[in-house]
């Protein structure tokens, strides 16, 4: 029996070819993008999930609670923490901390290179399951002199694993390391990613601050005992920090590692999504299409229903019963759907490359892991039925006296329903094409955006030592190159990670308010070499010695501290006094997502690692040679590495641009699977009012009327999906943008244009089936009767 099922699907799919290739075609495309989306969904959830005691590794979070009820949270703890966490409670079984990922210059002989990696404790490779190709656990990072780079470090720098051993690497001009061990590379799905670890006891003596309580930029990393209660070990070590600091606002909180990657944004000390929102909302979107394509398949298999009656009729009238017709229409559609999926893994092997490279991911396919030959076997399965029960049960349901008599009717029922699938398709589409729009727009409003200071014509790059040992010697030499404009020194990469302190005090503070203020140390050039703007008093000058304890703030600082006169303002900081000397426009540096915070700036060259080199205009590459040749003379060991600033916005805004990204894509997609289902709704139509339509010619009616009388209809379906979609999309993009501290609007006119695209798309798709039927020759619709 299922045999013979199987025969006639296969003869049914052959012979009705257009119809096939359509469905196939929606199906499989389909199929394919929701499996894509699965896949990078899958690969986000397994995100650290390779160490083998993930469900008992924990991040310490570090809480700074202000007076004004804010709060910030972020992985940044004492240095003193990790050791301390592991004395006082036993449910801690072990404890390590780790510096943040920091590129370095390294020198091997006379080859100098830039790699990045971290500062650990002695018992990091025990803590985490980053595997030791040589060297022991145990051992590996004991002492000050020892270093543990990645496989492929080694195979770059020193041909082969074994050859690595016991050579050695200096950092800086000073410190030199011996390889005591090599680990396999770490994994892309790593929140920790390093090519390097240098023991953490050499970062300790170089920093004494990390022996201060107040001072938080090590990541604390924790080993629970098996069975310990994760909420009652973070309750117990929540206030740890002021038993230790008196007065410190500081408190804590333990975060699962596995929930690091996908959770790391924070609201007032409460988890407020991450990663996770754009996993949560891909996962729809797969479902979404998936429903679409499906739908799709709905609607074409209905509009062959007229093709296929006389067959319902004849099998009925032979003694086929409406059990066997469903069982038969559903083989046609399990038959379908598998094709499908098989073109769909080919379109996914064959994507999947651009795919990472897009994503910046590894992911691959597991042909032969029974988990996803599983997987693969119930998306087929669940398709099939989801698509094919509707056309099958509404096939089977022609009565056979009626159909063998070439009466053809569907219940008003029916129709509602197909309709309503249409505009269920529409919606969607219409909804992802507004999303990626208001996406796009906020990306060129971010692009565009006043940051306060010029980001045009500006190199920084990070200051070896013999730059910064001799930096006036080389910006005086620098200035006379070609190209070059002004040169200047900061301690902060502009849009990129900043520093903070709360420890400024003034006359007239508030003794009980605490505010963060971010640290810029900086030389004289810093400001004009920006293009920031001073709103009042000055800058630093060369010309005044005392300015090395002078102070300039931006405006935010201002309206922080509640000054109506800013300039001579005295202002301790760090045990220092001084004066505030000029006040500057607000100006951005770090991302749109966050608001500006107060700036304090101080002249503190020596404290200031970044060198930012303003181009003349239109001169840039003849600055980049000049840089180029000056360099050696400076740095002969380190090679010369720089980037432009406007270039740091798409490493800034990765995330929203890979959503853009993948947003535009799949509304496309979506879009043109919802056109072939209301292709197939069209033709349905068209079939049913082929006698109506050969009557109207008859009696005189012009082709353009009979093309608006079919399209019409449809062109209502889908102004009602346009209505319906509208209110949706704005309520979630509006709720997206609620991330950006600065973002664009959301105007009606976004909405009118969409909806404009998706009618004339529409008007396209139907106008294709209805100018065919409005040519056609009326003489042979109407012959039968």
């Amino acid at each position: 029996m299922w045999y013979n099922y199987l025969k006639i699907a296969v003869r049914t799919l052959i012979r009705q070819k257009g119809f096939s290739f359509l469905n196939i075609a929606g199906l499989s495309l389909g199929l394919a993008t929701s499996l894509l989306i699965l896949l990078w969904v899958v690969d986000e959830l397994q995100f650290d999930g390779f160490h083998k005691r993930i469900d008992r590794l924990y991040v310490v979070l570090h809480h700074l609670n202000f007076t004004n009820g804010e709060v910030r949270t972020g992985p940044d703890t004492q240095g003193l923490l990790a050791p301390a966490l592991k004395e006082k409670f036993p449910e801690i079984v072990d404890a390590t901390r780790v510096s943040f990922a920091q590129e370095r210059i390294l020198k091997i002989g006379n080859k100098a290179f830039k790699e990045q990696g971290h500062f650990a404790d002695p018992n990091f490779f025990q803590l985490f399951s980053f595997p030791l190709i040589a060297g022991d656990s145990k051992t590996v990072l004991q002492g000050i002199s020892a270093i543990v780079i990645s496989q492929s470090f080694a195979q770059k720098h020193f041909g082969n694993v074994p050859q690595a051993l016991g050579k050695v690497i200096q950092i800086g001009d000073e410190d030199k390391f011996m390889v005591s061990g090599v680990f396999q590379d770490v994994p892309k799905n790593s929140s920790l990613q390093f090519d390097y670890v240098l023991p953490f006891e050499v970062l300790f003596q170089h920093n004494h601050w990390l022996r201060d309580w107040g001072a938080s930029s090590i990541q604390t990393f924790v080993l629970l005992k098996e069975n310990a209660q994760a909420d009652a070990v973070s309750s117990k070590i929540e206030n740890f920090v002021k038993t230790q600091a008196k007065g410190s606002i500081s408190t804590l909180m333990l975060q699962p590692l596995k929930e690091f990657y996908l959770y790391d944004k924070f609201e007032n000390g409460k988890p407020a999504g991450g990663r996770i929102v754009y996993v949560r909302l891909f996962s729809v979107v797969a479902g979404f299409i998936l429903l679409i394509a499906c739908i799709n398949f709905m609607n074409l298999a209905t509009a062959r229903s007229a093709h296929r009656a006389k067959e319902v009729g004849v099998r009925k009238v032979i003694g086929a019963s409406r059990t066997s017709l469903v069982s038969q229409f559903l083989t046609e559609s399990f038959l379908l759907s598998l094709l499908s999926m098989v073109i769909a893994v080919a379109i996914v092997a064959y994507t999947l490359p651009f795919f990472n490279q897009l994503t910046g991911k590894s992911i691959f396919l597991p042909f032969l892991h029974p988990t996803f030959l599983l997987a693969v076997l119930s998306i087929t399965l669940f398709t099939s039925l989801l698509a094919g029960s509707y056309p099958a049960f509404f096939l089977s349901a022609f009565r056979s006296v009626q159909v063998l008599k070439g009466i053809i009717k569907a219940g008003s029922g029916t129709a509602y329903l197909r309709q309503g699938l249409v505009i269920f398709q529409f919606v969607l589409s219409t909804s992802l094409i507004i999303s990626t729009v208001v996406v796009h727009r906020q990306i060129q409003y971010m692009k565009n955006k006043d940051l306060g200071l010029n980001q045009e014509n500006l190199i920084y790059f990070p200051g070896s030592g013999g730059i910064l040992n001799h930096f006036e010697a080389y910006k005086t030499e620098l200035l006379v190159q070609p190209g070059i404009g002004k040169v200047a020194q900061s301690s902060q990469e502009l849009l990129g990670r900043v520093t903070t302190s709360q420890s400024l005090d003034w006359k007239g503070k508030n003794p009980n308010e605490i505010i963060s203020f971010q640290i810029i140390n900086a030389d004289a050039n810093f400001l004009p070499t920006m293009g920031a703007k001073l709103k009042d008093g000055r800058n630093f000058s060369v010309d005044f010695s005392t300015d090395s304890l002078n102070y300039i703030i931006n405006e935010e600082a201002l309206k922080a501290m509640g000054l109506s006169q800013p300039i001579g303002q005295k202002v301790r900081f760090q045990g220092k006094e001084g004066k505030i000397i000029g006040l500057v426009q607000n100006f951005h540096v770090s991302s749109l997502h966050n608001p500006i915070m107060p700036i304090m700036i101080t002249l503190r060259p020596k404290e200031a690692g970044m060198v930012y080199v303003r181009t003349k205009s239109g001169q840039a590459q003849q600055a980049i040679a000049s840089l180029q040749k000056l360099h050696p003379k400076f740095e002969s060991a380190a090679p010369f590495e720089y980037h432009f600033l406007d270039q740091n916005f798409e490493r800034l805004y990765h995330s929203d641009l890979l959503v853009s990204k993948l947003a535009t894509g799949f509304a496309f997609i979506a879009i043109f699977i919802s056109c072939l289902g209301l292709f197939g709704l069209v033709t349905f139509t068209v079939q049913q009012r082929t006698k109506e339509i050969g009557i109207r010619k008859v009696l005189g009616a012009s082709v353009r009327l009979i093309v608006t009388l079919l399209s019409k209809d449809f062109l209502k379906l889908v102004l009602l999906s346009n209505v319906i979609a509208w209110p949706l999309a704005g309520w979630a993009m509006h709720r997206w943008l609620q991330d950006f501290a600065y973002r664009t609007e959301l105007d009606w006119g976004i909405f009118a244009l969409v909806g404009a695209v998706t009618l004339l798309i529409a008007l396209c798709t139907v106008s294709l089936q209805a100018v065919k039927a409005a040519v056609a020759n009326p003489v042979k619709a109407l012959r039968s009767e």
